[in-house]
């Protein structure tokens, strides 16, 4: 089986880029069946242990995968194109998207619209726990850990770095005591993936790793310095420019900290930057905030660009650039923002997978990920719940329940659960729902 070559990978990940929809869970989904099943450039097992390691990282685990995969083919120039190609469309359909939203949002139309979207993106993130959770709850023990995750983070608000930390020492006990309930990877039983034998892939189970991949401390210490050299240097520009309390240095350090200290995917930081950019900012409102996810939803990428949504709109009520490049300044503020957000990751690709590459097979490292990998389907569940709150009763819980909303988001998890059917035409039907229903019942 002949190797891909550069360009070849270059076409399938900008492919990728467009038709990455469905969120973590669907998009990791897409790379499985095209990257494993279809194409075999990649087994089974080595393509679980890459996600294992991603989903214990702060940041997307989608975005993340794919850029470990075009490293593992094609070296550091694979990983940085896999990477921005898998972000660039989002980025630019969301900037065109966010100033539609800013100019027309208010609009009935449009407000009706997303009357119906916002329940059904509730019931998505819904369905984004079950589908994780049906990869990963295989045993008792991971139930419990995914329990006690969403125990801890609903009834307790422990911070989700302190979960990630409980839920590794779990998992590194649990392998000492019952090694059988670890040994699996994060999505080793995903519906419909073949478990028998299938054809050789290009890089199989028994394939070494390649020179590149081999783990050494100056390579490391390498990407280390550039990462630092390109996070300082912008972070100055704008701290020089406007302030280190000026909304874009404001803004790069706080998606800094969101990049680095959140853990579990686009799903599990969404709390961490509604607490910062709603709440402690004031860059959005709560509302803005869920109208934001919702377009999130509907265009490909990874969800976590919904922060470029978050920074478009900030930019605009902080005018960044002045009162008279109020759009400009919102879509600098997106760059900025998307900048900051995606930078870790990229290191944290290319500086950490060759250590992960020389721990295949090693339970004492793959144990504690799929611990975290259970934790996160329990922090998943309590955001669906957070989101419910904001859409069933906007005006809390003394104003009035919505619902038709309630009714909406029903039948988009009914949708979703029973009847499999797509994100895409769930989200067109509840829009349409709710323009319907608002022709009648008031806005709230």
């Amino acid at each position: 089986m002949k190797t891909p070559g550069f360009g070849e990978a270059l076409r399938f990940w900008l492919k990728l880029g467009f038709i990455s929809f469905g969120g973590p869970a669907g998009q990791i989904a897409i790379m499985h069946r095209e990257l494993v099943e279809e194409r075999r450039w990649i087994s089974e097992r080595r393509f679980l242990h890459a996600l294992n390691y991603c989903m214990v990282l702060p940041g997307p685990e989608a975005q993340q995968l794919a850029t470990y995969l075009g490293w593992l083919m094609h070296r550091t120039w694979g990983g940085i194109v896999a990477g921005v190609l898998f972000v660039l469309p989002s980025l630019v359909i969301l900037i065109a998207l966010s100033a539609l939203y800013l100019a027309w949002g208010q609009q009935p139309l449009v407000a009706g619209l997303f009357y119906g979207i916002k329940p059904a993106v509730t019931a998505i993130v819904l369905h984004a726990a079950w589908r994780i959770g049906s990869r990963v709850l295989h045993n008792a023990s991971l139930w419990a850990i995914a329990v006690a995750a969403f125990v801890a983070i609903f009834v307790f608000a422990l911070p989700f770095p302190l979960i990630v930390a409980l839920a590794a020492a779990a998992g590194w006990i649990g392998a000492r005591l019952h090694p059988a309930h670890f040994a699996t990877g994060a999505a080793a039983h995903a519906a419909g993936t073949p478990q028998g034998a299938a054809a050789p892939a290009l890089i199989d189970d028994d394939t070494p790793p390649p020179p590149h991949a081999r783990f050494s401390v100056p390579r490391l210490a390498a990407v280390v310095l550039v990462g630092l050299v390109l996070w300082a240097l912008p972070f100055g520009l704008l701290a020089a420019w406007q302030g280190v309390q000026g909304t874009l240095a404001q803004m790069a350090w706080f998606f800094t900290k969101a990049a680095l200290l959140t853990f579990g995917g686009a799903y599990a930081v969404l709390p961490y930057v509604y607490e910062g950019a709603v709440v402690q900012h004031g860059w959005l409102t709560p509302a803005q905030m869920i109208d934001g996810l919702a377009l999130g939803e509907t265009t490909p990428g990874p969800l976590i660009m919904v922060v470029a949504f978050v920074g478009f709109v900030g930019g605009f009520a902080k005018a960044v650039l002045g009162p008279d490049a109020l759009y400009l300044g919102g879509a600098l503020a997106a760059l900025v923002v998307t900048w900051f957000t995606f930078l870790p990751s990229f290191l944290f690709i290319l500086g950490g997978a060759p250590f992960v590459e020389s721990t295949r097979g090693a339970l004492h490292f793959t144990a504690p990920l799929t611990a975290i990998t259970a934790a996160v389907v329990g922090v998943i569940v309590n955001l669906a719940l957070f989101f419910g709150w904001h859409v069933l009763w906007p005006a809390g819980f003394a104003g009035r329940f919505e619902w038709p909303a309630a009714v909406i988001a029903a039948a988009a998890a009914f949708a979703l659960l029973r009847l499999k059917a797509g994100v895409l035409p769930v989200i067109g039907a509840c829009a349409g729902a709710g323009w319907l229903v608002t022709q009648w019942w008031p806005l709230p």
